[in-house]
């Protein structure tokens, strides 16, 4: 039996038009990623990494969710009894073993990537891969931002609150990083009215935006004076808002109003009440977001802290996170048609999480595309469980009948590692791969530089163009 034993270049390209398609014009192109979850604290300190445990599990819940089905203990997951040395040659066991899975290929990409290993890691050689890539981590000096550049990212989008201060995009303004580092806009706290929370959140918003919260609207004004300073501070034109379950539900003001002064006193809603207040948040949100210039971001369909007893013992967003689709496209298509009738329709991105039922999405978005803006609503890049090769393939297969792939802003990492860069040479090397099964089928017969257009369009000129970051690529 022949099998291979090293990290392949054609990896994904499996016909000759793809290959050459992908290393002639997406392999050089720079990275814009527009939505992560990386640390702009961590960014600005740069600090040396220790070693290639502390690189790939200080913060990856992908890795921890996967090392906890083959039942590995916690300590050598996120334990703070346990370094990054052993917990890198616990994980090292199991890698051969996920064979399919994501995780294995990015791995490999990032072994090859940053340390120019195309071996297998496995039980056998994790010692010396260990101690290989930490003598190569120190000697290239291999800090977080270093990371970055290496990876020739242009510009990376973090994600904070609006009652952040900014504090680390303003050190990192002033350090003039390689990298231009700008942030989301991401509002959740604000919606999520039904949490005990809320109150004693919206006393952080006014402190936060300088404005007493005494209703609704003055909220709606401390959101609006905070996506000013965001802007004014890193430049951002990005906005984030997460969706876990939401039905539309028809409102007037005046019970908007009954539902916020409710909320305020820590008074039980009801899940009617609830979906009022979100539907008129979102549509407001959506108002604030055209009048300041911002791309309005939905993340669909999450289901959060699934297992209550793992959140309770290891915290939020270490891997206990799951899908689900109780946000329905009427839902969100009512927040599009509201804003469209008013005239306010913000350039809007979708990330359905239910891989299941792209294709509804997609068709949603392209029926609210108007008034000479290229893609105003678009299907965004395939992103959490859905961005390895079986995801991102389905999607240009599924979609590309009903919305121009050529449009798509590309991927993004919407990571908490700063060596997850190769998701986007990924997303690359299928999109390349698709392409030149089309061209040699027979189903798309335009000339080269078309395709190298579109390519280049996807990889990077599209976002550039349709958050209109300005930069030189």
């Amino acid at each position: 039996m022949k099998l291979n034993n090293k990290f392949s270049e054609e990896l994904f390209l499996t016909n000759e038009t793809g290959r050459e398609l992908y290393h002639k014009y997406a392999e050089p192109m720079p990275i814009i990623d527009y939505h992560c979850h990386i640390s702009p604290k961590a960014m600005y300190e740069n600090h040396e990494f220790e070693d290639l445990g502390e690189m790939w599990l200080e913060g990856d819940h992908y890795k921890w969710r996967a090392m906890r089905t083959f039942g590995i203990e916690e300590k050598y997951i996120t334990g703070t009894e346990t370094d990054f040395h052993e917990k890198f040659l616990v994980f090292a066991k199991v890698l051969p073993k996920m064979v399919g899975n994501p995780i294995f290929i990015w791995c490999a990409l990032e072994l090859k990537r940053y340390f120019g290993i195309d071996e297998p890691l496995t039980e056998e050689n994790a010692e010396e891969i260990y101690q290989k890539t930490k003598k190569m981590i120190h000697e290239k000096h291999m800090t977080r931002q270093w990371c970055m550049e290496h990876s020739n990212v242009k510009l990376v989008s973090t994600t904070e609150d609006p009652v952040d201060d900014l504090e680390w995009h303003k050190k990192l303004n002033e350090q003039k990083t390689a990298t231009r580092v700008i942030t989301a806009f991401r509002p959740d706290k604000a919606m999520f009215i039904e949490l005990p929370t809320f109150d004693s959140y919206l006393k952080q918003l006014s402190e936060a935006a300088g404005i007493e919260i005494t209703s609704f609207k003055t909220m709606l004004d401390a959101l609006d004076r905070r996506l000013q300073y965001f802007k004014e501070v890193t430049g951002t034109t990005v906005s984030d808002d997460g969706i876990p379950h939401f039905t539309f539900a028809d409102y007037t003001q005046e019970e908007i109003d009954t539902i916020f002064e409710k909320a305020r006193k820590n008074e039980t809603l009801t899940a009617g009440e609830v979906d009022q207040y979100q539907s008129a948040f979102l549509i407001e949100m959506g108002k604030l977001y055209n009048k300041e210039g911002y791309v309005m971001q939905l993340h669909i369909g999450t289901y959060l802290d699934a297992n209550t007893t793992g959140v309770q013992n290891v915290g939020q967003s270490t891997g206990y996170d799951c899908c689900d689709d109780q946000a329905g496209v009427t839902s969100v298509g009512e927040i599009l048609n509201r804003l469209t009738i008013a005239g306010e329709l913000p350039k809007t991105i979708l990330y359905p999480l239910d891989g299941t039922k792209i294709e509804t999405w997609a068709i949603l978005a392209a029926g609210f595309c108007d008034n000479g803006t290229k893609s105003k609503v678009q299907l965004g890049a395939p992103w959490w469980f859905n961005d390895q090769q079986f995801g991102i393939e389905r999607q240009f297969k599924a979609c590309a009948n009903l919305y121009p792939v050529s449009l798509s802003v590309g991927m993004l990492t919407d990571s908490r590692s700063f060596i997850s860069y190769p998701r986007h040479e990924l997303y690359r090397r299928v999109f390349c791969n698709y392409l030149g099964e089309l061209c040699e089928r027979g189903e798309y017969f335009g000339s080269e530089e078309n395709l190298k257009e579109i390519i280049e369009d996807v990889c990077i000129r599209n976002t550039n163009e349709f958050f209109g970051f300005g930069v030189e690529v």
